[in-house]
């Protein structure tokens, strides 16, 4: 029963925001009926990753999560990067930096604190992978690396170099990351695998689990667009910069299909699932998709520098900190998810009074 009505309010707030996106609804009503529609199709997301990962693993299941969810923040980041370039708007291409920078500090931070803080409430220590803990803890320093030294020395480049240097440093970067997942998935898989945990009886067949998890995700990446749309009012109206729209409110939208199915994954003690959401998705953003968003803009004739300000850096810098200081001993509990919520909180309020 709770199932079906789950199902039912899912798509009629999903049809209902399209109606009032579509129909040019007051941008209130078009707001307060995303933010509804978002939640329920987030949910039907961790649903479907659940059981995805029961025929193919937490690890795997994680991932998928994690690029599916990622998939819908990469179309809003394109969007904006295409009315950036077509409505001679360049501002947007400091909001497409500043969700990039609050999605790596979301997930570092929001979904693996919420996640360690509900799995750790239920479950007093729960464990996972402590090869694959060092291993993030390792990509997240490149990260940090990558983005860090284009700022540095983009003051003694010109705009025409700086665009080139970005470029370097986007293609190397992906190359990183599929080398990390042939090296994760293919070459070292079974030394970077979880230990078994009891999954139960999946909810669909595993043809279904891809078919919803394809489905999901095309409705919060609908959904998604149509909530960034009123962001603007949204900012006017409460007096919120650019910076803390992008870093924050964009960041949270993008991750709520990550933040549904993490918590959701760390209440049942699959704790390595819901690590490889948080900190993959991280991970992903930082080494794909901001690189993707600089190719793409190339490829549209106007490139976006990969050279991010230094309240993004002093970010993404004391979010990696803290996320590897209590995931490198593969072992996780409810106080460490206080301290990252607590990391998270304070960053926020800087961000808001910038």
């Amino acid at each position: 029963m709770r199932q079906k009505l789950f199902y039912m309010l899912l798509i009629v707030m999903f049809v209902a925001s399209g109606i009032a996106h579509y129909g040019g609804a007051a941008n209130l009503v078009q707001l307060v009926l995303a933010c509804i529609a978002v939640i329920f199709a987030a949910g039907f997301l961790g649903k479907a990753t659940e059981s995805v990962a029961h025929y193919s693993g937490e690890r795997l299941g994680g991932f998928l999560n994690a690029t599916f969810g990622n998939a819908a923040e990469l179309i809003i980041a394109i969007i904006l990067i295409k009315d950036a370039i077509f409505h001679d708007e360049p501002k947007l291409f400091d909001m497409v930096k500043a969700s990039v920078t609050g999605s790596i500090i979301g997930n570092m931070l929001l979904v693996l604190g919420l996640s360690v803080l509900a799995g750790g409430l239920k479950f007093k220590v729960q464990n996972f992978n402590p090869k694959l803990a060092a291993h993030n803890a390792s990509l997240m320093m490149l990260a940090v690396i990558a983005l860090f030294v284009p700022a540095v020395f983009a003051k003694q480049l010109s705009p025409a170099h700086t665009e080139t240097f970005s470029i370097i440093v986007a293609v190397i970067l992906i190359v990183a990351y599929l080398l990390w997942l042939y090296f994760s998935m293919v070459t070292h898989k079974d030394e970077l695998a979880d230990e078994a945990v009891e999954h139960g009886e999946a909810l669909w067949s595993k043809r279904t689990s891809i078919l919803f998890l394809a489905l999901a995700t095309v409705m919060v990446a609908f959904v998604s667009e149509w909530l960034v749309g009123t962001l603007d009012t949204f900012s006017e109206t409460f007096g919120l910069s650019e910076l803390f729209v992008g870093a924050f409110v964009i960041a949270i939208i993008g991750n709520a299909a990550e933040h549904s199915a993490a918590v959701m994954l760390a209440m049942k003690n699959k704790i390595g699932a819901a690590v490889e959401i948080a900190i993959g998705s991280s991970l992903q953003i930082a080494l794909f998709v901001a690189p993707v968003l600089v190719i793409v803009s190339f490829f549209m004739g106007n490139t976006m520098n990969i050279v991010f300000t230094a309240y993004e850096l002093v970010a993404i810098g004391v979010a990696a900190f803290i996320a590897k200081s209590i995931s490198q001993d593969g072992s996780t509990n409810w106080y460490e998810g206080v301290l990252l919520l607590a990391v998270y909180l304070i960053l926020g309020i800087a961000f808001y009074l910038v």
